[in-house]
């Protein structure tokens, strides 16, 4: 089973590697990411909640743990979660199912680790 807190982190570290190699694009991404989930006729909630979504169903392994750490991050319930990961099954069909699975792990341990810290 993976450890999506340590996959979190594991991504953050190659991403910033990533950075200093290709640091134009890698500050160009950082620039639009930011922008786009800022808070606007959507909330920075239902805008990660979205990202979750589509993550689910283009089987983004990736995507999936940084999105839903960061869905919490931004208020998201585990019943939102959930949901969201109902609208990925209904557009994506099976593969999404198994990649929802992905996210409910890691929604699970995610919480969990913050309520230990709490």
């Amino acid at each position: 089973m993976k450890d999506y807190n340590q996959h979190y982190q594991q991504l953050n570290e190659l991403m910033l590697q990533l950075g200093n190699e290709i640091p134009k694009t890698m500050s160009a991404f950082g620039e639009l990411h930011k922008k786009t989930i800022e808070a606007g006729a959507l909330s920075s909630k239902v805008k990660e909640l979205i990202a979750l979504g589509i993550a689910i169903t283009v089987r983004c392994d990736g995507c999936i743990t940084y999105h839903v750490h960061d869905a919490i991050k931004a208020g998201a319930t585990k019943e939102e979660i959930a949901e969201t990961i109902g609208v990925a099954v209904l557009m994506g069909g099976g593969p999404s199912v198994i990649y929802g699975c992905e996210a409910m792990e890691a929604m699970i341990q995610i919480l969990n680790t913050k309520k230990a810290e709490l």
